[in-house]
């Protein structure tokens, strides 16, 4: 299991649902990025969402070491 693991906010996800599959997973959150997504709408780039992407370290156990 990797050290660091990015998990992605998926569309119709809420943070705390994505907080909990990164639980269970075995990761704790250390970062928080937002990144917006663009779209062309009427020959111009605008904002459609912001992508959030969560950087979970690993859980370390008593078994771990």
């Amino acid at each position: 299991m990797p050290k660091k693991k990015k998990f992605k906010v998926a569309e119709n996800e809420s943070l705390g649902e994505c907080l909990a599959r990164m639980r269970e997973a075995g990761y704790q959150p250390v970062r928080r990025t937002e990144q917006p997504v663009f779209i062309e709408r009427d020959g111009e780039r605008v904002v459609d969402h912001q992508e959030i992407v969560f950087e979970g370290k690993r859980i370390e156990t008593e078994a771990d070491n």
